[in-house]
């Protein structure tokens, strides 16, 4: 989970500060060292911490604070506010061009997830109503162009590699112009087709060198982007700060986008890289599908450190994941108490269609010190044996589960690949649903308004 050891160790000290009551100035900074030490420890740059902590100081040592009916509140507030204006402290937007096609142009380093992330945001583009065409210019990596062709026709992306020839030296110049030629055409073919958006895919290196950087800012030439974004593994810490602050200095870049965050329990990466490159974080990658790319949100990612949760994102997948029609049908079909269990899989997908059960756990208020307490860890191939389990059953079980009786349940389970007690835990889960259910059609009846989240 994002942010996982920082969160617990923050939410440590502040359920310690709360706990004090009245603070004093001695409170106040026994507290800010233990956020420091969290900080450090999280992989944030030694600078930022130093000037972070100590504009928080200097805000939480004032008669306002300290004289406060709730003091500990308030320093959490400023220490969110502190996060916020970090990281951001207004969401950074896509910069596109009045004049289409705008080009977005990605760069960095082999292994940050590069060309992953260019269909990742193509995809996402096409659900904000514009048209992308993904353009493969990574002809350093071998087969990068391949990859980024079998993305594209996985997901429905039209993606250009240019005019098939034999293959070149990756190192050679030879490789420099045919990468300055696919984006020359690339664009002439967005022109062509009608694009407003191109999704510019560059090559990268192990490591950064002066080669690279020549070819990028040749690339950049070429292609006039009115965004440069470079991609880096927030999983590396420093090295993808330092990383951000070296393509900063050489190439010049507009934003960054984070990948593998949902594998990054420290932060450091997205607690320093504005700070250190003035640039800003535009996107963060959350998982391994097509859709695991969001816009970053200062704001909410600083209440997701602070474990307040972020239940806007939770809502804005919800309405994502869910058919407005389903949805309509779903409650009337539960004001009439007519819930099956094909009603039960279906809530099932539909909640796998919203993310990972770790991360929407994180978006949940007090999620950290949930996991803490209870040492709760969440495995999605639950969900999964779930959903086989019910599609073993007949129609007639799946609407009427009082029917399954021991000979139905070893059946079900040898077609699921389960047990019969993983059968009849599965059952239970169903009824204690239903339950459920049965009270939230009560309270709606009696005056309290269904929520129904449309697609958006």
């Amino acid at each position: 989970m994002p942010f996982g050891q920082l969160t617990d160790r923050l939410s440590q000290v502040f359920r310690q500060l709360r706990g004090r009551g009245k603070l004093t100035e001695r409170d106040v900074d026994e507290a800010l060292r233990q956020v420091r030490l969290a900080l450090l420890e999280a992989d944030v740059n030694y600078r930022v911490v130093k000037e972070f902590i100590a504009r928080v100081r200097d805000r939480a040592v004032g008669q306002e604070v300290l004289a406060s009916v709730t003091p500990a509140q308030k320093v959490v507030k400023i220490v969110h506010d502190e996060l916020t204006a970090l990281m951001g402290p207004a969401r950074a937007r896509l910069t596109l061009s009045p004049r289409p096609p705008s080009v977005i142009m990605l760069v960095g380093l082999h292994g940050s997830g590069k060309t992953t992330t260019a269909a990742k945001l193509a995809y996402h583009l096409r659900g904000q109503g514009h048209h992308p065409l993904l353009v493969a210019a990574d002809l350093r990596r071998p087969a990068a162009q391949a990859q980024l062709a079998a993305l594209g026709r996985a997901n429905g992306l039209d993606v250009w590699t240019g005019p098939e020839r034999e293959r070149v030296d990756p190192d050679s110049p030879e490789a420099s112009r045919r990468t300055l030629a696919v984006i020359s055409t690339g664009l002439e073919e967005a022109r062509r087709t009608g694009r407003d958006v191109v999704v510019l895919d560059t090559g990268g290196r192990l490591h950064i060198d002066q080669e690279l950087m020549q070819e990028l800012k040749e690339a950049r030439r070429v292609a006039a982007p009115s965004d440069v974004l470079l991609v880096v593994d927030a999983m590396t810490g420093q090295d993808a700060v330092n990383v951000a602050d070296a393509f900063s200095r050489e190439v010049g870049i507009d934003g960054v986008i984070l990948t593998k965050l949902d594998g990054d329990t420290r932060g450091g990466a997205a607690l320093s890289v504005k700070a250190v490159t003035g640039r800003p974080i535009k996107f963060v990658g959350t998982g391994e599908k097509i859709q695991d790319l969001e816009p970053f949100h200062p704001e909410r990612m600083a209440s997701r450190v602070l474990d307040m949760g972020d239940v806007v994102t939770f809502v804005e997948k919800a309405e994502a994941a869910m058919d407005a029609a389903r949805a309509r049908e779903l409650e009337r079909r539960l004001r009439r108490d007519e819930f099956t269990l094909e009603d039960f899989v279906e809530q099932i997908r539909q909640v796998r269609k919203m993310g990972s059960l770790q991360e929407l756990l994180g978006l949940l208020p007090g999620a950290g010190r949930l996991r803490a307490l209870k040492g709760l860890e969440l495995d999605d191939r639950e969900l999964v044996r779930v959903e086989a389990i019910v599609s073993s059953m007949t129609k007639e079980e799946r609407r009427d589960p009082a029917i399954i009786d021991g000979s139905r349940r070893r059946r079900i389970a040898a077609g699921s690949g389960t047990s019969p007690a993983d059968v009849n835990r599965v059952l239970r889960q169903f009824e204690e649903t239903r339950r459920l259910m049965r009270k939230m059609a009560g309270a709606g009846r009696s005056g309290t308004p269904w929520k129904v989240f449309p697609r958006s």
